[in-house]
């Protein structure tokens, strides 16, 4: 009998400091919050024409990893998951989602990150016909950058964006034309 409460009583001391030191442990930090209280969403829309029937257009510049070429994206893109041009395939691309597409157009995301305010970044890439022999580019980003820490980074950061999108559907016009890039 006392071999039996000799062992339970040691069974009661491993448990009892096994419950302590997991009591004693520190608690993992709580994950930072991804949601803006109060989000200013900016919209940026471009357009450009083209002298080509949108099918054309579409077919030079509107697969989802087309972007490295007419960005462009030296370390180019790869497909991370999914098919390529098919709704929720990511590419390498700050890891974007398709999350719409039609015949001619294509709707992304940026995912939310660990850590870091989610500023809902959406891109839609768009070929409309005009005519049969001409088409139109739109391309229209939307995000949130309230952010920033005040309305000059504000603008500076639409400015940016809107100098680099500029190109890339100057980019896409000159491609779709038949031109050709200057080397990166």
């Amino acid at each position: 009998m006392s071999m039996l409460l000799t062992r339970l009583a040691l069974v009661v001391v491993m448990v009892g400091c096994a419950a302590f030191a997991h009591a004693q442990a520190p608690a993992a930090p709580a994950p930072a919050s991804v949601v803006v209280a109060n989000p200013t969403y900016v919209t940026i829309p471009l357009e450009i024409t083209v002298d080509r029937p949108a099918a054309d257009v579409w077919k030079r510049v509107g697969k989802y990893c087309d972007i490295s070429e007419w960005l462009p994206i030296a370390a180019g893109c790869k497909m991370l998951s999914g098919v390529e041009g098919e709704v929720g395939s990511v590419r390498s691309v700050a890891n974007e989602v398709l999350v719409g597409k039609t015949e001619y157009s294509y709707t992304y995301t940026q995912t939310p990150r660990e850590g870091r305010p989610y500023n809902l970044y959406h891109g839609t890439l768009e070929v409309r016909p005009v005519t049969d022999k001409t088409s139109k580019i739109v391309y229209t980003l939307m995000y949130d950058n309230s952010m920033l820490p005040d309305d000059a980074a504000r603008e500076k950061d639409k400015a940016s964006r809107t100098a680099m999108f500029t190109r890339a559907i100057q980019n896409m016009k000159t491609l779709a034309e038949g031109g050709k890039l200057a080397p990166k």
